[in-house]
């Protein structure tokens, strides 16, 4: 996918910043890039239950991934090498989260939910319908923390593809005094996988339909947090 579609996976130019905010994004993605990849590489991640991303594929389907804001640390390196397309915002934080997201592999729309959204939600809709599996970070990206947004089931209405809500739930980890309680996995930590059943949309869905199926996938995101919640303590 990566061949046909390299702007996807290809970082912005950062012409329109100056000197000083094109170092500083260039540095910001490196150095999240190293942090990432070095943790990341020491954990041991184990899959709870079945995995149904192949169950998906099998019937001719393309999953939108949803996770919470606060999980991605272990959320990125697990997914890492898919292909993954998300959303990202066109501002400072956005270029260099795009730049070394592009680093493991991920491709980037760019948009928002207020800058952009409509747009790239369009764009999303042309690249999943050619094959390449989205993802969304679903109370994303100012919150509240935990508040599932609807762009997922707009998606999933538009291309007739499921959600795949999931949650890494890590043995350790440091949590950050951000709005979303950014959770960094300690090294060598034990990371299970908790997938939640998919989530249909279907293509005539008015805004009751839609707004039920994003308290769905709010319910099966909560649930998987208690799953992990409860693994965690056991």
């Amino acid at each position: 996918m990566q061949e046909r579609f390299p702007a996807v996976y290809t970082p912005a130019s950062l012409a329109d910043y100056p000197l000083k905010q094109r170092l500083a994004i260039r540095l910001a993605a490196y150095a999240f890039y190293i942090l990432i990849k070095l943790i990341g590489y020491t954990l041991r991640y184990e899959v709870d239950g079945e995995d149904p991303r192949p169950r998906i594929r099998e019937a001719g389907k393309t999953p939108i991934f949803a996770i919470w804001h606060n999980r991605i640390f272990a959320s990125i390196y697990f997914m890492r090498g898919d292909g993954i397309v998300v959303l990202t915002s066109k501002s400072f934080d956005g270029e260099y989260i795009a730049r070394f997201l592009t680093k493991f592999g991920f491709g980037s729309v760019r948009g928002s939910s207020s800058r952009g959204g409509v747009r790239g939600m369009v764009e999303m809709i042309r690249l999943i319908r050619a094959g390449l599996p989205m993802a969304f970070t679903v109370d994303g990206p100012r919150g509240p923390r935990y508040e599932a947004k609807s762009g997922p089931v707009v998606l999933a209405k538009k291309t007739g593809n499921p959600i795949l809500s999931f949650v890494v739930e890590c043995e350790r980890f440091w949590q950050v005094k951000s709005w979303d309680r950014l959770q960094i996995p300690k090294p060598f930590s034990r990371a299970r996988v908790f997938y939640a059943e998919p989530v249909g949309v279907p293509e005539d869905a008015d805004d009751d339909v839609i707004e039920e199926k994003r308290s769905e996938l709010q319910a099966k995101l909560n649930e998987a947090v208690e799953r992990g919640r409860r693994w965690r303590s056991s």
